[in-house]
């Protein structure tokens, strides 16, 4: 008997039924979510001790000459032609010009490739489209990004058969159809298995021949561009109650391509989500007979609907929402930076009091970090990768410092942001907020259950293997690769467990850093804070084991641990990519100060709230001997990063690069703001000789003609962009507002 069989019948057979006793049930739907996708950067995190040279050597994210040109051109001149104001408060739709020039030029088929009509750009030109006209117009942006994210057009590519490439795709890239993707049910959300709209297989006429098929039933709600859709990709559950395909009667979720013309589909009227003005509205379908090659990927694809969702949710979660939010932080960066230069109280710009100055460098920094992490995603999924868990971070990290940005930025903007005319930049952004907060996966359910529920199982070197050991039917094979895998977990922790317990006591100091100057001491801390988790997470799940998933607030504590490893490792790579710029290292410090303070609470409340407390008291001397000990970001970086938005610099166009500045209140706001800049000289001149009003001085004589005209048209250009809108009751008064026609469900249109 050799040391390893003894080992193995001896030590690892109880271990192994043990661990097969306590193993919780999953179910289809989180094993299909679980096997979606891949991992990249996460994984490398998962290991406690990330190789910052493979970070470094990642290709940053590039656009070609091909998609610069799109984005100076089509892009740009879409954005000339939106008037956001019209669009959402006069006509609720995008004018008929624009439809057409969004189909003329593309824009629906950015992803779909060359051969097929489409323009086949990379996931950064197609990130790059969505955040430029999101900072012009959120309805735009969001009817631009659908077609090209989660829908039939990207289930297509990595599903479809050819003979469903060959109809569609064509048709899709150059507008003659519009798609969309109904998934939610008033029944079910993010709990699919509660799907009740269902697709029965048998035998039906189409088309003048009687054929193999299934009939539909669903009511679907929530869905983006449904009420114009000519396509459907409609997710439903599929049944084969007389065994016609032979095999079980429960198929599981599928997804099926279905012309919104076919006989039984019938078409709702639109919502109004926060008053966007983005197409969305219900949908159902009545005894809608289909052909079984309807079904997304064929016949062979029966059953796979909730991993092919989740495969290609990369797309909506990594790509579109993040490039919707880093507009979005990018446009508040940009427009606060420049208000709170022209707009004064008490002589002084407001940008110079200390309590907006916490604002600005928030905004600041998270623009800096969200458009790292949206460049440093794209780069994956550059390199081929679909990772789920990353998607789930972006999703959640992007949208939730969307919003904290457009707060601050309401906040220093106060009354001039309130007031609803053409003249606010900001209000509609603000409204869109909650519609990002909530789709593609709602937040609160994204951070308690997906990040690090998935993530634990998905990106961790060693849990899945040994998951797919325990649930082997064979038990003496199941037993031989658990055996193996299960002690290299053990070896593996031991490792992160001494590297934990060395850095926690040294702060980091002696951890492996790559040579890149003042950031050098970020990758340290950066590594301990990866063992910290690491060894955390396995303890957690060798203590609560399959609970652990039931602990959501403890399981959304380590997703924030593991959300600002990723961020933070994004915005490290930005300050490489771009050249350590020591112009912008107070962004990046303050980037990671918060960071490490944000993780340094997480660890804490984790081992506070640790149910075994033995565990979490020895978990305590490893990974937070010292408590929490980070104070965040230093009021010196907080006032250099406000400084940095609130006056030109190289810096404030890197943050802000791609922001739509060319017309309408944000391009009056930018005149306005080099006036202010250009003639401080000659104010401050003026206040060293004790004048106060340029009038004053003026009125004295000491001012050339060309001074005074020059602060005369400052002062007019400040006062304009100080200015909001009023309006005469006949201009308020509307049309009695439009009326539900039940309370219940909504009224519904066949299709044409």
């Amino acid at each position: 008997m050799t040391a390893s069989s003894i080992r193995r019948d001896v030590i690892s057979r109880p271990i192994y039924h043990w661990a097969k006793s306590v193993l919780p049930e999953m179910s289809d739907t989180e094993a299909e979510a679980i096997e979606a996708g891949d991992t990249w950067w996460d994984a490398e995190l998962f290991t406690g001790a990330p190789d910052w040279d493979k970070l470094l050597a990642i290709p940053p994210a590039a656009l070609t000459a091909e998609e610069r040109a799109f984005i100076d051109g089509p892009v740009e001149e879409l954005c000339a032609m939106l008037d956001d104001w019209l669009i959402t408060w006069k006509d609720q739709d995008l004018p008929k010009d624009v439809w057409d020039f969004l189909k003329r030029e593309r824009f629906f088929g950015m992803i779909i490739p060359r051969r097929y009509g489409g323009l086949e750009f990379s996931p950064y030109a197609h990130s790059e489209v969505v955040r430029k006209i999101s900072t012009r117009s959120v309805a735009a942006a969001v009817t631009v990004m659908v077609p090209n994210s989660l829908g039939p057009g990207e289930l297509l590519m990595q599903f479809g058969t050819d003979a469903q490439r060959n109809r569609w795709l064509p048709r899709l890239a150059d507008g003659r159809d519009i798609p969309a993707f109904a998934l939610t049910s008033p029944e079910a959300g993010s709990d699919a298995a509660s799907m009740t709209d269902e697709g029965v297989v048998c035998e039906g006429e189409y088309q003048g021949r009687k054929v193999l098929g299934m009939r539909l039933n669903w009511n679907k709600r929530y869905i983006t561009l449904g009420p114009i859709s000519t396509v459907l990709g409609l997710a439903f559950k599929l049944r084969d109650p007389d065994g016609l395909l032979g095999g079980e009667k429960d198929l599981g979720i599928t997804v099926a391509l279905v012309p919104t013309d076919t006989p039984g589909v019938v078409i709702g009227r639109r919502h109004l989500p926060s008053m966007q003005a983005f197409i969305n509205g219900p949908n159902e379908g009545h005894d809608v007979f289909l052909p079984l090659d309807a079904v997304l990927g064929g016949r062979e694809r029966i059953g796979q609907g909730w991993m092919m969702l989740n495969a290609a949710l990369a797309a909506g979660r990594g790509i579109s929402l993040p490039s919707l939010s880093a507009a979005g932080a990018a446009l508040a960066a940009r427009t606060t930076g420049a208000y709170a230069r022209v707009r004064q109280q008490f002589r002084i710009p407001i940008g110079q009091f200390e309590g907006v100055q916490e604002r600005l460098a928030r905004i600041g920094a998270n623009a800096y970090l969200l458009d790292a992490a949206r460049r440093f995603t794209c780069a994956g999924l550059a390199l081929g990768h679909h990772p789920s868990v990353i998607s789930a971070i972006m999703k959640h990290g992007a949208t939730e410092r969307m919003r904290i940005a457009a707060n601050d930025a309401m906040d220093v903007h106060a009354g001039k942001a309130v007031i609803d005319g053409p003249n606010n930049y900001l209000g509609n952004f603000y409204r869109a907020v909650p519609v990002g907060i909530t789709v593609e996966g709602a937040n609160i359910l994204t951070r308690s259950l997906i990040v690090f529920g998935q993530g634990a199982i998905r990106a961790h070197p060693y849990i899945l293997d040994e998951m797919k050991a325990l649930a082997e039917t064979d038990v003496n094979k199941g037993l031989a690769q658990f055996d193996a895998v299960f002690w290299t977990h053990v070896v593996h922790t031991l490792r992160t467990a001494r590297r934990a317990f060395v850095s926690a006591w040294t702060d980091g100091r002696l951890a492996a850093a790559p040579d890149s100057g003042p950031a050098r001491r970020y990758y340290r801390r950066m590594g301990r804070y990866a063992a910290a988790f690491a060894l955390a997470a396995d303890m957690a799940l060798l203590t609560m084991g399959g609970s652990l998933k039931r602990r959501e607030m403890l399981s959304a504590r380590f997703g924030d641990i593991l959300s600002e490893l990723y961020l933070m490792s994004a915005a490290l790579k930005r300050w490489e990519d771009e050249g350590r710029q020591i112009a912008d290292l107070p962004l990046l410090d303050y980037v990671m100060q918060d960071g490490f303070l944000t993780i340094e609470r997480r660890l804490k409340e984790i081992l506070d709230n640790f149910p075994n407390r033995p565990a979490a008291w020895l978990l305590r001397v490893f990974v937070l001997p010292f408590g929490v000990i980070r104070s965040g970001p230093s009021d010196r970086t907080v006032r250099a990063c406000a400084h940095l938005i609130t006056e030109p610099s190289a810096t404030r166009d890197r943050l802000t690069e791609g922001v739509f500045t060319a017309e309408g209140a944000v391009a009056k706001l930018e005149a306005a703001f080099h006036q202010v800049v250009d003639t401080q000289p000659i104010h401050d001149r003026l206040r060293a000789m004790k004048i106060r009003d340029w009038r004053d001085a003026a009125e004295q004589g000491l001012l050339s003609p060309g001074e005074r005209a020059q602060l005369q048209a400052a002062d007019e250009a400040v006062s304009a962009v100080l200015a909001v809108d009023d309006f005469s009751p006949e201009e308020l008064k509307r049309a009695a507002p439009p009326q539900p026609l039940a309370a219940k469900r909504p009224a519904m249109q066949p299709a044409e």
